[in-house]
């Protein structure tokens, strides 16, 4: 029984996870076991996130989107993702507590990971929630949002901000939690059917 370390997941990480997401300890370790399953090396590379995130994006493009979360989770940016990283990245974009997930969101359009947010970066990272929109879906978006740039164009506008100004973290959380359509705008929801 040589590799009982390593398919068992450590109690750090176990207390960790349970402190930091809403998950039980029976959820986490039915996860690791599937983890070890799909990811014998413990490790989440772009391209295997990619296929996990598509899953959830059946009718759309969600590639790039994909990307940007994976870079967003990859704390200690060394191209993969830990079952930790994994799990927080789960939970982030699943449920977690508003501000928990704004500060999420957040790096998620520091494309850069300068510490700022631009404009750019926020037409990116809506270029990339353009493609998990179904295409039926998205010829009935509002006439202000039914382009990548308009809904960058519409969400830039509730931080008030000139267009080559940049936006740190606690404005843009700010701006998010005072305005519901910008909260909205940060994320794409699957219509329930």
């Amino acid at each position: 029984m040589g590799n009982t370390t390593s398919s068992a997941l450590s109690k750090e990480i176990l207390e960790d996870l349970k402190l930091s997401t809403k998950f039980t300890e029976n959820e986490i370790c039915q996860w690791y076991e599937n983890f070890q399953k799909q990811c014998p090396t413990g490790r989440i590379t772009p391209e295997e996130f990619e296929q996990i995130y598509a899953r959830f994006f059946p009718d759309s493009d969600a590639k790039s989107y994909a990307r940007h979360v994976f870079r967003s989770f990859d704390t200690n940016d060394d191209g993969t993702l830990d079952f930790k990283e994994y799990i927080i990245a789960l939970h982030m974009t699943s449920t977690g507590k508003t501000t928990r997930k704004l500060e999420w969101a957040f790096s998620l359009f520091d494309v850069d990971k300068n510490g700022y947010i631009n404009k750019t970066e926020v037409t990116e990272i809506c270029q990339a929630i353009f493609k998990l929109i179904p295409k039926e879906e998205q010829s009935k978006l509002p006439e202000d949002e039914n382009t990548p740039e308009k809904r960058a164009n519409k969400l830039w506008a509730y931080f008030e901000k000139k267009d080559n100004e940049r936006l740190a973290e606690g404005e843009f959380i700010k701006g998010v939690i005072e305005n519901d359509n910008a909260m909205r705008l940060i994320h794409y929801e699957p219509i329930k059917q």
